[in-house]
């Protein structure tokens, strides 16, 4: 983030004492409701339509965003350009100031001009700092603070849209990062366009107009400074755009890598890969520091350049209205009021050259979260669709394939029918192609081919939400919300009450010891946060929070991806019963490698490279000497042997 002397300092000095005291009094009674005004003029939240494919242009992307601030921005480039014709305008007053004292007498001047220095002293005092209190105000309390929620929201919203096969392909911790150094690169991206960009444009016509007011021979040094100036401003901003992007984009992976290895904490501790995953990490932060050095190179380039550039105006304006003085061609007042020019130019043109690099550098910035929040969203819901309405729960599966975009793997002509009310348990060793079935199920991804209907409905052709809400699953990774155990729970069902979430824990066998949980912060019971991806519990415990809460769901389809393997044996035949409860009237579909708890489904589906092979009760299966009977000999300890 830009600091206080760079937003403010190149701006004619800064504040006058009057404006800096009445905005800091201002500031201080933050109560006042000037302030709520504008930051009410702009609601970040406003309803829109989203896009499922955003603009994937820069300035198209970054358009779309400013929609609910064309108002505002219109008034902060007004108010920008008044008042850089207000700094041009007191230089000229100077100027004026000087010729006028020099042409009276002593005893003559305040007679002469009292009245006019009164008012001027009095639109310096007043409108002056009113109309930087008002600009300020539209910057920094109407604009950034809503400008980078709206773009955050925005994006987060857009990324939530996103398939799960979408998250698969990237880090969790390089998503995250370009949505939280998105908004506020745009931000200033917005705030260097008004605060300097827009200011210093008018700044420099003004201050070609003032020297062509008094001679226009003046110019002449300052177009000759211009020229380079402007030749030195495009390379740099080239080349620390550029450089800027790559940067970003390594420090994107350093977040990556980093977020990584603490998200899997526990396998590096297990491993005692401490010395590798910093190694891992130093290869991403070289790497960072290696693009932000080049990046800086550009940037002290420009600082010895500008140095050389600002000698030589400060010398040709000053020296040159010197020579018109002498030749009798310029007045006093016209000397003062082009050094003082010529040194607020110099004071403004490494300010206004940091701005411009800022503004293209957070372009840059922006550019590179691009890659992540104007991704297109794939897995839609159709222009028609409409909500699942489940009657029976009849689930049927029609010569689906599924390959994940390759030639191998995934699902092979898959037909079959699972009843209502009919429980199902899949069986087949890893890679069979189980879990597949199941996110195809969800619709998770889009089948490449076949067709897959609940109730004779395509799920193609129905709501995402509506299927899934339909559908109640435990997986075999059983990851929690980094919330209390109630909101975990209260995940199945928002509006449930608290002797419903107690009921659900009950049957789930947590309630007792959720009762003795404390996290860090002294929250006890069913208020304790359970850590990321619940890591203050055991296996076991998150497994039984994650039942409650598919418990307190209570939807007519269930999926079970090995519900009990982080159970002890006992637990589990605790377990088994309240499961096969939650069952009753239910459309199950089990996988399990422990063949003990699906010994009692109604049908039990063997499957191998991605087909279905056999497909019976288990006493038939066990009767037909396949595949099945051959895991259920060679079972050890409740798991699948290799063949």
């Amino acid at each position: 983030m830009v600091d206080f002397h760079a937003r403010h300092g190149g701006r004619a000095g800064g504040f006058p004492l009057v404006q800096s005291a009445l905005w800091i009094y201002i500031a201080a009674e933050g109560r006042y409701p000037v302030f709520r005004f504008f930051e009410g003029l702009v609601d970040p939240y406003i309803p829109y339509e989203e896009a499922d494919q955003p603009p994937t242009k820069l300035f198209p992307f970054l358009r779309e965003y400013a929609r609910p601030f064309r108002r505002v921005f219109w008034l902060t480039g007004i108010a920008s350009v008044v008042i850089a014709a207000v700094e041009v305008w007191l230089i000229f007053y100077l100027g004026r100031l000087v010729d006028t004292l020099s042409a009276n007498r002593v005893s003559e001047f305040w007679v002469r001009n009292g009245t006019e220095l009164i008012l001027v002293a009095i639109f310096i005092l007043t409108f002056r700092p009113l109309l930087h209190i008002f600009q300020v105000a539209l910057l920094n309390n109407a604009i950034l603070p809503n400008f980078g929620t709206l773009v955050r929201w925005r994006a987060h919203r857009h990324v939530l849209r996103q398939s799960v096969g979408w998250f698969e392909d990237d880090f969790a911790g390089r998503i995250a990062n370009r949505i939280m150094q998105t908004p506020p690169a745009a931000g200033e991206v917005v705030f260097q366009l008004f605060d300097a960009i827009t200011f210093a444009i008018a700044y420099l016509i003004g201050a070609a107009f003032l020297l062509a007011e008094a001679d226009v021979r003046l110019m002449v040094p300052m177009l000759m400074w211009l020229l380079p100036y402007l030749i030195l401003l495009r390379w740099v901003v080239r080349k620390i755009g550029s450089a800027s992007e790559v940067a970003s984009n390594a420090r994107s992976a350093v977040t990556g890598r980093v977020v990584d290895s603490y998200t899997n904490i526990h396998a590096v501790k297990m491993f005692a890969h401490h010395n590798q995953e910093l190694g891992y990490a130093k290869e991403a932060i070289e790497e960072a520091r290696r693009t932000f050095q080049i990046e800086m190179r550009y940037y002290t380039i420009m600082d010895i350049a500008l140095m050389l550039l600002n000698g030589f105006l400060i010398v040709g304006v000053t020296g040159w209205a010197i020579k018109l003085w002498i030749d009798g061609s310029a007045s006093v007042g016209v000397v003062a009021a082009a050094s003082t020019l010529a040194l607020r130019l110099n004071a403004m043109s490494g300010w206004v050259m940091w701005a411009f690099t800022n503004f293209f550098r957070q372009l840059g910035v922006v550019a590179e979260g691009m890659k992540t929040i104007a991704q297109p969203v794939t897995l839609l819901d159709g222009n028609d669709a409409k909500p699942l309405v489940l009657s029976h729960g009849v689930v049927e599966i029609r010569d689906v394939s599924h390959h994940y975009g390759r030639d191998t793997g995934g699902l092979d002509h898959i037909n079959l029918t699972m009843k209502a009310g009919e429980k199902v348990g899949l069986v087949g060793q890893s890679g069979a192609g189980k879990s597949t079935l199941v996110k195809l199920l969800l619709r998770f991804y889009d089948v490449e081919q076949g067709d897959i209907l609940i109730d004779d409905q395509s799920i193609a052709g129905v709501t995402q939400d509506s299927l899934r809400r339909a559908i109640g699953m435990v997986q075999q990774d059983s990851s929690l919300l980094h919330r209390s155990v109630r909101e975990n729970i209260l995940y199945g069902n928002p509006t449930a009450t608290d002797p419903e979430v107690i009921a659900a824990a009950k049957k789930a066998e947590a309630h007792d010891f959720i009762l003795g949980l404390e996290d860090s912060e002294g929250n006890k019971g069913y208020d304790a946060r359970v850590g990321e991806r619940g890591v203050k519990l055991s296996g076991g415990q998150r497994q039984r929070i994650t039942l409650a809460r598919v418990m307190l769901k209570d939807a007519p389809i269930l999926l079970l991806d090995e519900a009990t393997s982080a159970l002890d044996s006992e637990a589990e035949a605790i377990i088994q019963k309240t499961l096969y409860g939650m069952m009753e009237g239910k459309t199950v579909i089990a996988i399990a490698h422990r063949l003990s708890t699906i010994a009692q489904m109604d049908r039990i589906i063997v499957m191998e490279r991605g087909r279905v092979i056999e497909d019976g009760t288990h006493d038939g299966l066990l009767a037909l000497g396949g595949q099945y009977a051959k895991f259920w000999a060679r079972q050890s300890g409740g798991f699948l042997g290799q063949l």
